[in-house]
């Protein structure tokens, strides 16, 4: 991994880059393409937090993070929760860090804010994101979300 990795807003010079952005085809049914998911931030400016992961000037990816939503709205108990939303690495970059480095990226962003932990949801299957995020230090809750199980992280003080 080299030390080009950043993070960028989304722009209207890098909007059509980032909507052909393709993961690899076994993972397609894992995650929603990126131009729905821009799509989603643009109808929810004040929760979404879409970037675009670029390692010196190549894209090599797409993360979005949500802020202090609930979950489960009709349970009173239910608490607002910050994490991952979408995570997409395009096809033929895995395995180099990207991940890694967006996800430390939305745990600073969510530690930036005053959050405690992070949550992500998934789904599971043969090239699914599970291990990823196991090895990562995310752990399962027991919960679900539809169809998608429910991990959290909880972040150091620091």
């Amino acid at each position: 991994m080299t030390t080009q990795l950043r993070l960028e807003k989304v722009t209207p010079a890098n909007v059509l880059d980032a909507c052909r952005l393709k993961v690899a085809p076994e993972q397609e049914r894992f995650v929603s393409p990126v131009a729905r998911s821009l799509a989603e931030a643009y109808a929810d400016p004040g929760t979404a937090w879409p970037r675009l992961i670029f390692d010196g000037e190549r894209l090599v990816g797409f993360v979005m993070a949500f802020f202090d939503v609930r979950f489960y709205p009709e349970k009173p108990e239910d608490r607002p929760r910050s994490g991952l939303w979408r995570l997409a690495i395009a096809a033929g970059e895995q395995g180099r860090g990207y991940g890694r480095f967006a996800v430390d990226q939305v745990c600073e962003e969510i530690r930036r804010r005053g959050g405690s932990g992070v949550a992500v949801t998934w789904g599971e299957g043969e090239h699914g994101p599970e291990g990823f995020y196991l090895r990562l230090g995310f752990r399962k809750t027991g919960e679900t979300s539809g169809d998608q199980v429910v991990g959290e992280l909880s972040l150091p003080r620091g």
